[in-house]
């Protein structure tokens, strides 16, 4: 298990030198907006991870935990505001357009065009990503029968039940074949069996080789699907590793129970910051004021 660091990138010279066979490699990735309310916010403070090929690697955090943010810098929706993330090798920074080749993106609130049919949708996806033109109508008669779209491949979407929307839209994701997918908090309003059959779903994709980063604030989701954690909590990720290695680490058994053990230490450990702070001010004034 690694402990993340919630400042500056950890990465040592071993990690370094073997990441280029990593297919996600993210360092020091911050985002910080300004919000008129709020002022600045920072939603995601310095975080480092890595996912390993074929794995479905978890990022769990309640809401507003800075998931999603994350999610859309890897893949170019977000500029970060300090560090980098690359994709199969290719910096977002850099190679955006390499990057999004590489990647595919699902998220229950990703809206379908509704003016076109469901096999419409397959190709225009496939082709934007630059799909060998040779070869999207085969790839889209393959996502049609794998997905079950067969006796609605030629409605409109917006003619769509839920349940066939949700099969477009991960169809619409694979379309382009890539080697990476993002579901981002998936489940989020689909009923008991739709979510089921997603989660077989990616299941099915992680077992053909597929590298999967999955976030959710449902532990049991993380628990069945996630070969590694990473708990994210304030725009920091505090932990990362296996379910077992987190039991070790806590002497916790269930997710939910590890989670709480995490975030819990981490609010401790800012208020203690903050307190500390409060009480050097408070000592600088006093100093001041001789």
């Amino acid at each position: 298990m690694t402990l993340e660091s919630t400042s500056s990138p950890t990465y040592d010279t071993a990690t370094r030198a073997g990441s280029a066979d990593l297919p996600v490699r993210v360092e020091g990735l911050r985002k910080t907006f300004y919000d008129e309310g709020r002022g600045e916010v920072h939603a995601v403070g310095g975080i480092d991870f890595h996912c390993n090929r074929g794995e479905i690697f978890g990022l769990l955090g309640a809401n507003g935990a800075g998931k999603t943010t994350t999610l859309r810098m890897l893949s170019t929706i977000l500029e970060p505001s300090e560090g980098d993330v690359w994709v199969e090798g290719n910096s977002v920074r850099e190679a955006p357009e390499a990057v999004r080749r590489s990647l595919g993106f699902f998220s229950a609130s990703t809206a379908l065009y509704p003016r076109l049919t469901a096999r419409e949708t397959l190709e225009f996806f496939a082709g934007i990503n630059r799909y060998p033109a040779d070869r999207v109508k085969q790839r889209v008669g393959e996502l049609i029968e794998r997905f079950g779209i067969t006796a609605f491949q030629d409605a409109r979407v917006d003619k769509l039940s839920s349940g066939m929307k949700q099969k477009v839209s991960i169809a619409r994701t694979l379309a382009h074949d890539p080697p990476i997918l993002i579901f981002d908090e998936p489940t989020v309003g689909l009923d008991v069996l739709n979510a089921l059959a997603l989660v077989d779903n990616i299941r099915e994709l992680r077992d053909e080789g597929k590298t999967l980063l999955f976030s959710t604030h449902i532990m049991s989701e993380a628990e069945k699907l996630c070969d590694r954690i990473a708990i994210i909590h304030g725009g920091k990720i505090l932990t990362t590793g296996t379910l077992d290695e987190l039991r070790q680490e806590t002497g916790e058994h269930y997710l939910e129970e590890i989670f709480v053990h995490y975030v819990k230490d981490a609010e401790a450990a800012t208020r203690e910051l903050l307190e500390e702070r409060e009480q050097r001010e408070l000592e600088q004034f006093a100093g001041d004021g001789k």
